[in-house]
């Protein structure tokens, strides 16, 4: 019944569509095909725009073993993906007078440290308490393979010290959707796990969605896979009792544009409700959220990365666009292959790394732009001329050649990314500019 009902759908969105919309849809496929072959890219995608299918598809497999090709139905393990439905979880839970945002954490959890008094669930919710992130532990790789409660998971990160106080700054900590987790569970009386199944997903008929399990047989699961020099490989084992409600879901692409339909269409929350959850608070988070301004366009969009899979979800709410991109190689790229799509489903053109012309720059100038350029967040990126190459080094990463082309710019095939170098006279360049996936990034140059 639902595949019928989405090869009805697809057909008569063929039937109207625009010579243009069709070779946009095209173009679509041409990008994904490119990155499958680039091996920068493996899963599946979901683009919809005004209900209208515009591509809906899977690239390469859900499993290399088995030789199972990719699919629409196939279902990933989501990362912080799952970070949005635990927001709305604990909204809803609000709205039953269950909790209120300016709730301390302490009021949920038994013995809640000193540090913690002014840590509020609208802390928690933005990523401004400063509770230590703790997959960033230096044990935590260790650490992953083993089963633990909420409680547990709580207990390796509740008596280190803020890392500022709360409400200040910004900084990502999956340690914030942790305690978000034990506290619907202290609300609700129930599991997690249950209260998402019997509250969001099976009212939402969202059939394919879950919480994940290493033990469980999950039909169409996709295996999550890793590239380390240059071959895929069967990424580490994690127990997904430890991404808990900060990562532990699973999902297809079709369950998770029912999911944006719903959150955004207004049939999950309360109006007021989804403007707390879609309003920034610091660096463009909302709850579970990025609020960002893409080119004029509004778009509510995450991505998650865990063990094996990379995902990203975008929601453009003027232009009823869902972009949803599914990724079982933990490569990062999943937002890269969101924002293509997007462009193109919004008309605006996309160049392919294969598609650039390479020109060649005088050694003198090519020595101009050499140096260090750090990015507001602290990364230093250091150029340096090699022959008659420039290259690129993020911090202690590997370096990228880089490819001038027409215009002044310079591009990588590497990763996929474009520098621009802001040049005020004819000294050396004051900063330069990184496009890759999302906003552009501005480096200045150190002296």
């Amino acid at each position: 019944m639902r595949a019928g009902r989405w090869t009805l759908g697809i057909c008569l969105t063929l039937l109207w569509q625009t010579p243009a919309m069709a070779q946009d849809t095209a173009r679509m496929d041409q990008v994904m095909q490119y990155y499958l072959g680039e091996k920068l890219f493996m899963g599946s995608v979901l683009v919809v725009k005004d209900d209208k299918v515009l591509l809906d598809k899977g690239y390469g497999s859900a499993n290399l073993e088995w030789n199972i090709a990719a699919t629409p139905a196939t279902k990933f393990r989501l990362g912080s993906l799952t970070k949005q439905f635990t927001a709305a979880a604990i909204l809803l839970l609000e709205e039953r007078g269950r909790l209120k945002l300016d709730d301390p954490i302490g009021k949920f959890v038994p013995d809640a440290p000193a540090a913690w008094d002014k840590v509020t669930l609208f802390n928690l919710l933005t990523h401004t308490a400063g509770v230590p992130n703790y997959t960033s532990f230096a044990d935590f790789k260790a650490a992953m393979r083993r089963t633990v409660t909420p409680a547990e998971l709580i207990a390796t990160f509740r008596d280190k010290p803020l890392d500022f106080a709360a409400g200040t700054k910004w900084s990502y900590s999956n340690s914030n959707y942790i305690l978000l987790g034990a506290v619907i569970e202290k609300t609700s009386g129930m599991p997690y796990a249950q209260f998402l199944q019997e509250n969001l997903f099976t009212p939402l008929g969202m059939m394919d969605t879950g919480y994940d399990s290493a033990a469980q047989i999950i039909p169409m699961r996709a295996s999550g896979y890793v590239r380390r020099k240059g071959a895929l490989l069967n990424d580490d084992f994690i127990d997904m009792s430890t991404p808990y409600a900060a990562g532990s879901l699973y999902s297809t692409t079709h369950d998770l544009l029912t999911w944006e339909k719903a959150l955004y269409g207004g049939k999950l929350l309360k109006p007021g409700s989804l403007k707390k959850m879609t309003t920034p608070f610091k660096e463009e988070y909302a709850f579970g959220l990025g609020v960002h301004d893409d080119a004029g366009h509004l778009r509510f969009s995450h991505n998650g990365g865990i063990n094996g899979f990379s995902t990203s979800l975008a929601w453009y709410p003027k232009e009823h666009l869902a972009v949803v991109v599914l990724d079982n190689v933990v490569s990062g790229n999943a937002d890269l292959m969101m924002t293509k799509l997007a462009d193109l489903a919004l008309g605006r053109p996309v160049i392919l790394p294969s598609e650039r012309k390479e020109i060649a720059v005088d050694a003198g100038l090519l020595d101009r732009y050499a140096g260090r350029y750090q990015f507001e967040r602290g990364e230093v990126m250091t150029i340096v001329r090699d022959g008659d190459h420039l290259f690129s080094q993020v911090d202690n990463q590997s370096k990228i050649e880089m490819f001038a082309e027409a215009g002044g710019d310079f591009f990588t095939r590497a990763v996929d990314s474009q520098v621009r170098f802001v040049m005020p006279g004819y000294g050396p360049p004051s900063a330069l500019v990184l496009h890759r996936s999302g906003p552009d990034i501005t480096a200045k140059r150190l002296p």
